[in-house]
């Protein structure tokens, strides 16, 4: 079959579960990483006929995707800031949402010479994209999961960059990290409500960690409220947050009440608040 061929495809077998413009992603995702096809090829030459061999494991990805299962746990990888990273089922699938933050952080702080905190790191993505272009910072990286952790350090060695990965529990940061202080604190933590898990995608739930998603109904901010108490002992301090877009204002609430400053919500490229940036 030809590449145009399998996008109509995929937009056919996969529409249910993905819009379109995600299903040919997830096939571009596969004809680059699992076969070197180029990303020039596929635009280019829509008419190139895979080989036998090729066209037969795309079919076996199909199948895999229609369960559910998300493209870079197939591939074992996947794409964040011109980064290759290693994903497993033990740590989030980096996300676009988490790339514009990162992005924000680079651009506002270009040339600088900081020490920078990731809380919740997962995969390494947002340390290892911030050392990557911001390599005078000396960037340490703290989670919980062991597994995660592993994975982490892994993608560290694979990309020659230097972060600190520590084992440390992102709701005792005052115990964990006692002493320590930094000029930044950026953040992806668990934001979803469990109420909320009728309304995440089923591939998500499914496939990725709870622990990295979920947070109890009674208590949809306590990572945002451990991390600002720890920033507020070691200030002056700079905080970045990916953020629930139905929690915005009550997360701006509650930073005011602890007395931050220059408190900024920010919209993604679909005009969601997704990102806060705050100071104290």
């Amino acid at each position: 079959m030809q590449i145009n061929e399998f996008k109509k495809v995929f937009s056919k077998e996969l529409g249910g579960i993905y819009s379109q413009e995600e299903t040919q992603t997830i096939l571009d995702y596969i004809l680059i990483d699992a076969f070197g096809i180029s990303k020039l090829t596929i635009l280019s030459q829509p008419q190139l006929e895979l080989a036998k061999n090729q066209a037969e494991k795309v079919v076996s990805f199909l199948a895999d995707l229609k369960k559910g299962i998300p493209v870079q746990h197939l591939l074992g990888v996947g794409h964040f800031y011109g980064l290759m990273l290693k994903v497993t089922p033990d740590v989030l699938i980096p996300r676009q949402e988490t790339e514009e933050l990162v992005d924000l952080i680079i651009k506002e702080n270009k040339g600088k010479k900081l020490k920078i905190l990731d809380v919740c790191t997962g995969s390494g993505c947002i340390a290892l994209a911030l050392k990557k272009n911001l390599p005078e910072c000396e960037v340490t990286a703290i989670e919980l999961s062991e597994k995660a952790l592993i994975v982490a350090k892994e993608n560290m060695a694979t990309l020659g960059l230097q972060v600190n990965f520590k084992k440390a529990d992102a709701l005792k940061l005052e115990e964990e990290l006692a002493g320590e202080s930094y000029d930044i604190i950026v953040a992806n933590p668990p934001y979803i409500p469990v109420s909320d898990k009728d309304n995440v995608q089923k591939n998500v739930w499914m496939y990725e960690p709870h622990t990295a998603l979920f947070v109890p109904d009674e208590k949809p901010l306590l990572f945002y409220e451990s991390i600002a108490g720890f920033a507020k002992k070691t200030k002056p301090v700079t905080l970045y947050f990916e953020i629930n877009e139905d929690l915005g204002h009550d997360l701006t609430e509650l930073l005011n009440k602890l007395s931050f400053k220059e408190i900024d919500l920010k919209r993604d490229l679909n005009g969601k608040n997704r990102m806060l940036k705050c100071q104290i």
